[in-house]
Order: structure tokens, then sequence, then C-alpha cells
């Protein structure tokens, strides 16, 4: 009641607030619409963020009348209202604005654009109100001549929590509304809603992560830091370190640091200390700032313990940040380390900011100068971890003192005794080796050998074969081998290594054994000399022992254990392709007795391996289709997985077609035992192995089963989709005729198929890589069946008797053969523009997955393809070179799909070189071989990959326009008289796994202009003419 009465409200007896004209809050029965966000002054975040023009960007409003929470006697009451005394009173003394914005001058309420996208107006300097929420008791501004709302929850006066009454988290609000509600909270006089708003920031950057209000929010915790206490200031820190890499969108950088700089200069050591905490979070925007550096050596004086450590750590983040800092504050560190008065913990917390010494290189020699000092002078053990682990980061970031680096740990390792000081010397090993592999020599490699060799503890023998098996995998192993042959030193290093890792293959602690195979495993991928060709059976037998050991063991050790075998098998089979038949027979075994968890990821590296090399023969696929039935009697969460992970590996084995007793067998376990899911992720994986019949059966079944709309869409186009490329398997080599029927009956399948697609595509999920590939395999098909009606064209109407001396008097040679030639030009320029699409189509598809591009580039290739045959068997047969289209070979072939597409090239262009040697065109040989070229790419299942069905990395770009227009899509028209400058804000949002198959290096942004002009007599008028602006990305 009070608050009602501080916001210019009287209260009657029955409590409900009535303004001063007489008009109170609706009763009971009557209801209002809820607008979040709507009317009152414009304070918020501008149009740059909610899409609307601001108060303070100098264009006209966009004029839209009240859609609710609004009706016309309400609308009435509140251009009636009087201001009061008690109004005034509070608009003279509210706070500053969010945002500050010009007036606009006067504006009916029912004349500006209430919804959730802000305050469209803008109050005078000094004037704001809170957001309204719920529209309660009303009051007109006279001065700013426009309607304000109260809140009905805030002129109640209740008890409630501003974060309950606004809805937070349970309600959308847009930017505006969102941060009005948290500066509602910081003004509270209530000390926890004053925190709640604090720690609710990092959410709201989270959300909208645009810099105008990041900045009006940073403004405002600034405040909370400079007047509030120190729990309130200690919030603010948490929430800046929380959001530290939204620190560099701050706007006013000065003012920022000037209200938090304000606090150092207070009594209170422990306020100074959180400054001090607060600037060195902030260092990476203010790294330059010298009343920072000053402030921060001088706390580093400091009798009090807190302040000296909270300097410490802004020492740290400026030296990493600032080279002049760290070159002045390097000889004060040294001299508090060196010094007597410092006490040892005190001295443990000061070393590692000398890891940030590496600016220059004179620096960094000091400063392992003095850690060479301390490491030597201090051998305590506390004393000399940290110095160490300073001492590998500073090697680590200067790059070149790290051979001395590795020297000094294994030094420590085979010397000290102490086991904590030999874990830190491992743990430091294996960070060198991960980042600077081939700074490792023999020696290094020979030294790290023997410690393992002689060491007692299984843990440091562990960390030491981490540090091994990590190098075996780079440059640094090939360097180990690579010393000239006969030399005795040369064996006895080889075989140290070898015979460390044969004897840790079947050691009793899986780590060991993991370790000891990879490094074998790693040594016969790598490295191809004869004498070391035998280890390829050590590497399978530990594998074989590994893999029964560890499919028996459903603990997560196992598990993780039993990842590296099979990534080793892979890899394995992958390098030496002729061990492939017993490594798969091994896991075949293995599959009847091991752990429902064993048996998914072994179905995994099955998979894997069948993809890369078709190997799994009829019988056994006899005896996965035997698990298989076993298999589906159970319904648990584990069995279903493991349904989908054996279906896949029977479609890799099962490469051109399914049996119908396999179909059979995978229906029928489906029908007992799987639900709905299962199904549609066995459907996926026979599209993306070209088992379009299968895929074409499951999704037919599931289209009854789903509850949406747009998922029944989905289904339905899939189910189209697989039914076209069903069509085309029956295609015949020298059938033509038949080849258009199958080629239209796919199209008229395509085509509902992109009609249902089209219907499944929702605003959050428009599917635009979906449908840009289907329409592109439909004008692929039709260019196909275009160049086979073409090539029968020159049976049904052949070259006229008189086409030689067309072709003579004209001059070009073409002629001689008829309406063929201008017919194939046209399909040869089709086929090179849908290459083109393909193209962009790759350039576009940026969260892709590497199969998923590979598909399209094959598709574009096989465009390329077809237009070269047409020219060098047609157009051009004397220029045609076939040298750039030499296939280098199938080494990196990944999938059947690729191999198979990658066979059809090449026998392709033998046949088109073949012929354009030995025969002139146009001969029906010509024709019948583009028909043959045609016919055998169709007869490859076309593959829909992963991200046709799910994307497992997400990355898209917000763009914000101002002055933005009242439509996205329209462009923007300024007259030219006017200096326009075009404010384009946006941010790179990323998903779950951001970066997980490329990262963004640059975003092009396109902006054209039009010069438009009045039509008529209105030439001369040139401020009537309009700039248009559009800009896509």
């Amino acid at each position: 009641m009070l608050e009602g009465k501080r916001r210019g409200l009287t209260c009657k007896r029955d409590g409900r607030p009535r303004d001063h004209a007489g008009h109170g809050e609706r009763g009971a029965g009557e209801t209002r619409g809820h607008s979040p966000g709507s009317g009152g002054s414009g304070c918020g975040v501008p149009a740059v963020l909610t899409g609307g023009h601001g108060g303070g960007g100098g264009g006209a409003a966009e004029q839209r009348p009240a859609q609710h929470g609004q009706d016309a006697p309400e609308r009435a009451a509140s251009r009636q209202a009087a201001p009061t005394p008690a109004t005034k009173r509070r608009a003279k003394t509210a706070s500053a604005p969010l945002i500050g914005q010009r007036p606009r001058g006067r504006e009916r309420p029912s004349e500006r654009r209430l919804g959730g996208a802000g305050w469209e107006g803008a109050p005078r300097a000094g004037h704001t109100h809170p957001a309204p929420i719920h529209y309660g008791a009303r009051w007109r501004d006279r001065e700013a001549g426009r309607a304000c709302a109260v809140p009905a929850a805030m002129a109640g006066g209740g008890g409630k929590s501003f974060l309950a009454e606004a809805g937070y988290g349970e309600q959308e609000l847009d930017a505006n509304s969102a941060l009005m509600e948290l500066d509602k909270g910081l003004r509270s006089g209530k000390l926890g809603e004053q925190c709640e708003a604090v720690v609710r920031f990092p959410r709201l950057f989270q959300k909208y992560p645009f810099p105008i209000l990041i900045n009006s929010a940073f403004l405002k915790l600034a405040d909370v830091f400079r007047v509030g206490n120190n729990f309130l200031r200690l919030c603010v820190l948490k929430v800046t370190q929380q959001s530290e890499k939204h620190l560099e969108k701050i706007l006013n950088v000065d003012e920022f640091v000037k209200r938090v700089f304000s606090v150092i200069h207070s009594n209170d050591p422990v306020a100074r200390a959180i400054t001090l905490r607060m600037l060195g979070s902030m260092a990476s925007i203010i790294p330059e700032r010298k009343n920072a550096h000053h402030s921060i050596r001088q706390s580093l004086d400091s009798h009090d313990n807190v302040e000296v450590e909270a300097a410490i750590f802004a020492a740290a983040n400026f030296s990493a940040q600032s080279k002049d800092f760290a070159a002045g504050i390097c000889n004060k560190i040294s001299e508090m380390i060196q010094g007597l008065a410092t006490p040892v913990d005190l001295k443990l917390k000061l070393i590692p900011i000398l890891q940030h010494m590496h600016h220059d290189a004179s620096l960094a020699s000091s400063s392992r100068q003095l850690l060479q000092q301390l490491v030597t002078s201090y051998p305590s053990t506390k004393m000399v971890i940290v110095t160490l682990h300073t001492f590998t980061l500073l090697a680590a970031s200067s790059l070149v003192d790290i051979p001395k680096q590795v020297q000094l740990l294994l030094q420590y390792l085979k010397n000290d005794p102490r086991k904590a000081v030999k874990r830190l010397a491992i743990q430091d090993l294996k960070l060198l080796a991960n980042k600077t592999p081939h700074t490792w020599t023999r020696e290094n490699i020979q030294a790290l050998c023997e410690s393992a060799l002689h060491t007692p503890y299984d843990s440091l023998k562990l960390g030491m074969l981490s540090v091994l098996s990590t190098l075996s995998g780079t440059i640094a192993i090939k360097q180990y081998f690579s010393s000239a042959p006969g030399t005795a030193a040369t064996t006895a290093r080889s075989f140290d290594l070898v015979k460390l890792a044969q004897e840790c293959c079947y050691h009793n602690n899986r780590g060991i054994a993991a370790h000891g195979v990879r490094i074998l495993t790693n040594i016969s991928a790598s490295c191809q000399e004869k004498d070391l060709l035998p280890l390829e059976q050590d590497a399978v037998f530990g594998l074989e022992s590994l893999l029964v050991l560890c499919s028996q063991d459903g603990s997560p050790g196992a598990q993780a254990t039993l990842k590296i075998t099979l990534t080793c098998m892979v890899k394995l089979v992958k390098s030496r392709p002729h061990l492939s038949q017993s490594v798969v027979e091994s896991l075949l075994t293995q599959l009847h007795s091991a752990q429902d968890a064993a048996r998914i990821l072994m179905c995994h590296c099955l998979a894997a391996i069948a993809m890369q090399l078709p190997i799994l023969a009829d019988g056994m696929l006899g005896d996965l289709m035997d698990l298989y039935k076993v298999i589906g009697r159970s319904a648990t969460d584990k069995k279903q997985e493991l349904l989908v992970s054996l279906a896949t590996v029977i479609f890799v084995s099962s490469q051109k077609a399914l049996s119908s007793e396999i179909k059979t067998v995978i229906k029928q376990q489906l029908e007992n035992a799987s639900n709905g899911w299962t199904a549609y992720r066995i459907a996926r994986q026979a599209s993306r192995m070209g088992n379009h019949d299968m895929a074409r059966e499951l999704y037919q079944s599931l289209l009854t089963q789903v509850a949406s709309e747009h998922f029944y869409f989905w289904l339905n186009s899939l189910k189209e989709f697989s039914h076209a490329e069903q069509c085309l398997t029956g295609l015949q080599e020298d059938n033509y005729s038949s080849a258009l029927s199958c080629i239209a009956e796919a199209l008229k399948s395509y085509h509902k198929g992109i009609a249902s697609l089209t219907a499944a595509s929702t605003p959050l999920n428009p599917l635009s890589f979906q449908c840009g590939f289907v329409k592109l395999r439909i004008d692929l098909l039709q260019a196909f069946s275009q160049l086979i009606c073409t090539c029968n064209s020159l049976k049904t109407s052949p070259p006229p008797a008189i086409a030689t001396t067309i072709a003579m008097t004209s001059g070009n040679d073409l002629q001689r053969c008829g309406r063929i030639s201008n017919q194939m030009k046209l399909s040869m320029e089709e086929f090179r523009n849908l290459a083109a699409r393909y193209g962009d189509l790759y350039q576009s598809s940026f969260d892709a997955d590497s199969a998923t591009l590979r598909n399209v580039e094959l598709q574009q290739q096989s465009c390329l393809l077809i237009s070269h045959a047409i020219e060098a068997l047609i157009l051009d047969p004397e220029s045609a070179n076939f040298q750039e289209y030499t296939s280098n070979g199938t080494a990196h072939v990944e999938s059947e799909y690729e191999r198979r597409m990658m066979s059809v090239f090449n026998r392709v262009l033998e046949e088109v070189e073949s012929l354009n040697r030995k025969y002139a065109p146009v001969s029906y040989l010509h024709t019948a071989c583009l028909c043959s070229a045609v016919i055998a790419l169709l007869k490859v299942p076309l593959s829909f990959q992963r991200y046709f069905f799910q994307k497992l990395q997400s990355t898209s770009i917000k763009l914000a326009l101002s002055p933005s227009p009242r439509n996205p899509a329209e462009p923007i028209a300024v007259q030219n008289n006017q200096q326009l400058a075009l404010k384009v804000e946006g941010v790179v949002q990323h998903g779950s796994k951001p970066g997980l198959f490329r990262k963004i290096q640059s975003v092009c942004l396109n902006v054209s202009s039009v010069l438009q002009s009045k039509s008529g007599q209105d030439y001369k008028w040139r401020s009537d003419q309009y700039l248009r602006f559009s800009w896509r990305l």
C-alpha cells in the first residue's frame, strides 16, 4: 500500500487501488489481455534489438492500432486521467533510464505499437517508469504526452518477489522487458531481491547477447557495485566472471571502469580486494589502464592478506594481457619471491604469475632463470611442484625452451624419489607431448621408455605409457625409428619401446594394456619398415585379448578400455587391410557372449570397418541375423539401441539389396519388441546405406504413429523419396525407353515428396538443406531424362542430307550433326548450371558433417562428368583434356557409396576417352555412351546422409539492423539528402557442440543499393529520390 501511494495512487477501503481521476482497477469478473513490454516509456533496448525504431532513431515510429490489453473505455479513462503531485514528484526523482533516448513528442496510446517488441516511445531525460507487466491503475504524464501503466501487482503492494510477479522464467519476455524486470529488482529495497536480480544477468546475456543490451546491463551492475555492500559486489564479480566472453561488447568502457574503480579508494580492505578481482576479471578489455596497474602494484604491498591475494589474481590476469604490465611487474614479483619477509604460502601464489612472462625473449629468459634458481634453492615438495609446472607453462607459451624443459622434466622423473614430483613431471610431459610432439628427440623417448621399464609403480607406469601412446600417434614415432640402420644404439632404442609395449599388452591393469596395444597399433600403422612388420600380429593378439577381457565386463572402466581397443582395430584395419579378416572374425565371435553395452560398441566398430572394406561375407551375415533374432525378444533400452546398431551392420554388409528373408526378420523383430523411435532410426540408417525399399516400408508403417502433422508430412516425404529411389533400381543398361519411364516415375514420387517436405517445415525448423538437396535431385533427374531424349533424337530426326554443305557454308562444323548439336549444347549448360548449384549448397551447409559434404560433392562431380562427356564426344572432341579428370585412386574412400560412384566415374571416363580417339562425332556409339553413363550413375542408390536427418553442430547468426524496416524482408528507404549510417550488429550463436566440424573464420555481408526516382515529371526533385538498402547473409 505504501508503494502504491508512492506511485501516486490512493486506496479505498476494499483495498482496490484507484488513481486520482477516480478510475479503479477492474473487478473480478472483468478480464484484460496480458501484454508484457507494451506501452509506457521507451527506456529499454532500442530498435536494433527489438526490430522496431527506438525513440532516438530519428525516423517515424511504426503506427499500428492497439491489438490487445486495452479496450475503448479504458483508453478513454487513460486519456482523461490528470497527473497528480505524487506522480510529478516521482517523475522528477526517478532513476536514469536504462538506455537514454530523446523524446518522441505527443502520441496517442492507441497509435503506439503494443506487444512484445518493447516500448516504442521514450521519455525525456530523468523521466522513467517501471516495466508494465499487468495493466493496473493508469496515470498520465502530461509532459511526455502519453499514457503509462502501473503494474497491478505493484499497485496492490503485495509481498511477492519482483521475479515472481513478472513471471520470469515462466514466460518468454523480450529483451526490453527482461532487462527492465531485472532493473526493477536492482532498485528494490530488499537485499535478497537485489542479489536475485544480479545473479539473473548471465542468463539474460546468454539469451540476448547484443552489445547495446550488454552495455546497459553492465553499467547498471557497475552502479550496484559502486553503491552496494560487499555481498552485492561479490555477486557482481561472479556475474562478470561468468560473462567474460561478453565483456568485449561493452561500449562505454570508460564509464564502466570509472564506476568500478571508485571503490578502490575505500577504507574497507575487503571492498578493495573485490575491486581488484573485478579489475582482473576485466583485464581483457582494459589491458593498458595505468591506474589499474598502479593499484595492483600498491595492493601487493598491503598488510591485509585478502587484498594481497586479490592483487595476485589481478596481476596474473593483467600479465597475460599486457606486455607493459608484465615487464613492469616482473621485477617486483621477483623481489617478493626472493625476499625473506615473504611467507612461503604467499610465494607459492606469486610463482604462477611468471608463466605469463612470455611476451618477449628477454622477459621469458629472465623469468626462466628465476625459476631455475627457485627450483634449486627451495627443494620442498610444494615449491618444486609449483615451480616445475610454472616452468612448463612458460616454456609451452614461449616455445623456444621446450627441449630444455623436456630434459628437465625427464631428469626429475628419473632422479627425484618423490611420487608427487614424478606425477607432476608426467603430467607436464603429457602437456608438451600434445602441444609440440615434433620437438621430442629419440633420446627423450628412450629416456622415458627406460623410466617406464624400471618403475615398480603401476600408476606411474600408466602415466608414462600415456605420454608414449600420445607420441606414438605423431611425427615423433617416425623420428624415433628413422636412425641410421646397423648401429647398436638404434637397435637398442627400438627394442626398448617395442619391448615395453609388448610387456604391457597383457598387463593385469586394463589401462596399461590399452596404452600398450595403442603404441603397437600406431607403430604398425605409421611405420612401414620390414623389420617392424612382425609387430602387426603382436598388435592383433593384444587387441583380441583386450576385447575378450572388456566385452564381459559392464563397468565404466572396462567400457572406456573397450572403446580404445575398438578404435585401434579400425585404425589397424584401415592401414593394413590384409588383417581385416581375422579382426572381423574376432568381433563376430565375441558378439554372442558380450554384454549389451559392449555389443553396441562392437557393432559400431564392425560398421566402421565394413564401410571401408567390403569384408562381411554371407556366412557372417547369417551370424548377425541369428543374433538379431535373439536380441529382438527383449524391449529394454540397451536392446533397442543394439537393434539399431545390428541393423546398421546388416545394411552396410548388404550393399546391393536386402533379401526378402532379411527384411522379414527385421520387420518381425520391430513389430514384436521395438517402439516407433527405434523403427525410425533403423529406417534412417537404411536411407543412409541406400536400402530404400526397406526404408520405404518402415516409413509407411510409422505414418499412423505420430502425433503431429509436421511429423506426418516429414515421414511421408521420406517415404516418397525412398520410393522414388527404389524406382531407379530397375534401370537396365541398354533399355533406354524403360529408363525414361523409371525416371518419370521417380520424378512423380519426388514431386509428391517435396510437397510434403515443404508442409513439414516450420519457422523454427525450415528444412532448408533438405529442400535444396531434393530440388537439386529433381532437376538432375529431369536433366538426365532430357539428355536421354536428346540422344534418342538422333534416331528420330537424323541430320539432313545437306547438313555437310550447310556446315561448310556456315563454317560451323557442328551443323553437320543436325539439330542434336544445339540440343547437346543446351544440355551441357544445364549440367554445368546444376554443378554450380551443388557448389552453392556445399558452401551454404556450414554445419554439415564431412560425409554429407562429400555426398554433395559427388553429386556435383557427376554433373561435371556428364557435361565433360558431352563436350568431349560431340561438341569439341579435339580440345578435350582427360588429364585433369583422371582419378587418383580410391585410397581416401570413406564409404561404399563413394566407392561405387568413383568406380562409375572411372569407367565412364575410360569409355569416353576411347570413343574420342576412335570415332568422329556424331554416331550412335556416342549417344549410347552418354545414355549408358546416365544409367550407370542412376543405378548407384542415392545415400541420404546424416545432415539430412540431424545436425550435430548448430551455428546461427542473428543480425540486427538499425534503422530497422517494418518487415525484415523489406528494403530500407531513405532520402538521399540524409547522411544515413546503416548499423548492423550481430552475434554468432552455437549449439551444444560448437566447432565440432568447423569454425567461423569470417562473416560476409552483402549490402546493395538501388537509386529510385519518381515517375512522370518529378525527376528534378532530387530530394524525392530514395536509396534502398537490402542485405542478405
